[in-house]
C-alpha cells in the first residue's frame, strides 16, 4: 500500500491529485488515531503523520492525513495566527498563487480580506495566468502568498519583479522555496531537461532550479525587504517536533 501511494504521489498529475484528496481525506485520519504529532491548522492528533516526496527528497512522517498540511504550511500558519494581524486586519487584499488545499477554504471564508487566487492551471484558482506577467494592476495587495512556484518557473526573477509590483507599499508576502542549505549559491542549468535528471538535481522532476542560502539576496534584488521569522526564537523543541516542522527551514517575510 505503500508504495502504492508513493507511486501515486509522484506520478499523477497535480489537478488530478487535488480532486484525489478529497476522499482520502475521509479514510487517512482514521488509520492514523494517536497523539503523538499535532497539525495546528487543523488542531487534530494522530500517531504519525504520512510521508512525501520524491525519491530523492522524500520524507517521513510531514503529511497531516486530515488537511494534507506538509511542515511549510504549519510553519506558515503559526506565524499568521500568532506573529501578523492577517486574520483581524480587515479590508486586506490578498493574492494568492498556486492556493494551497489545507489554506483554501480558510482563506475564503475569512470576512476580514479580499482574496484572490491565481495560478497557471491549479482548479483552485479564480484566474488563470503565466506568472511572468500578471495581468493585475500595480500596488493593488496587501499581503501576496507564492509558495512552492518559484522553483518551476523560467525566470524566478522576473516572477519576484511582478509579485513585488502587484504589491501595495507597506504590504507583506510569504514566498516559500525548496533551499538547499548545503548550497552558497542557487543552483541552475538549463541543459538539465529530462524528469529523472530534475529530480536528480532540483528534488523534483518538475523543479528548473534549487535555491541555495542565497535566496533572501534574490527577494531583495526584485526589489523586497526580507526579514527572517526564525521558529526556533518562538517556539520550543517539544512544539516543533509535535508539529513535524523541518528544522532546517527559515520563514522569510517579504515586504515592500
Amino acid at each position: 500500500m505503500k508504495k502504492i501511494y508513493k507511486y501515486l504521489l509522484n506520478k499523477l498529475p497535480r489537478p488530478l491529485l487535488i480532486r484525489l484528496s478529497y476522499p482520502f481525506k475521509l479514510i487517512a485520519p482514521l488509520l492514523y488515531k494517536g497523539n503523538k504529532v499535532e497539525c495546528p491548522v487543523c488542531e487534530k492528533k494522530f500517531s504519525k503523520f504520512l510521508s512525501y516526496g520524491s525519491d530523492i527528497a522524500h520524507r517521513e512522517n510531514v503529511l497531516c492525513p486530515h488537511d494534507l498540511t506538509l511542515e511549510r504550511h504549519r510553519l506558515m500558519w503559526l506565524y499568521l495566527k500568532g506573529h501578523s494581524d492577517f486574520f483581524t486586519k480587515k479590508g486586506s487584499e490578498v493574492l494568492h498563487i498556486a492556493p494551497e488545499q489545507c489554506f483554501y477554504k480558510r482563506f475564503r471564508a475569512q470576512e476580514n480580506i479580499k482574496y484572490l487566487t491565481g495560478d497557471l492551471v491549479s482548479p483552485l484558482a479564480d484566474i488563470h495566468f503565466d506568472l511572468h506577467e500578471i495581468p493585475l494592476e500595480d500596488n493593488r495587495f496587501d499581503i501576496v502568498f507564492c509558495n512552492h512556484v518559484l522553483e518551476h518557473v523560467d525566470d524566478a526573477m522576473q516572477c519576484m519583479k511582478e509579485l513585488h509590483r502587484v504589491m501595495k507599499p507597506g504590504g507583506f508576502g510569504i514566498m516559500q522555496v525548496p533551499q538547499d542549505f548545503t548550497r552558497e549559491e542557487t543552483y541552475e542549468d538549463p541543459s538539465i531537461t529530462s524528469e529523472e535528471d530534475r529530480e536528480k538535481h532540483f528534488w523534483q522532476k518538475d523543479h528548473v532550479r534549487l535555491f541555495g542560502k542565497d535566496y533572501p539576496q534574490w527577494l531583495e534584488k526584485a526589489g523586497f525587504t526580507v526579514t527572517p521569522f526564525i521558529k526556533e526564537d518562538n517556539y520550543d523543541k517539544e512544539t516543533l517536533d509535535r508539529y513535524r516542522l523541518d528544522p532546517k527551514e527559515i520563514l522569510y517575510i517579504v515586504s515592500k
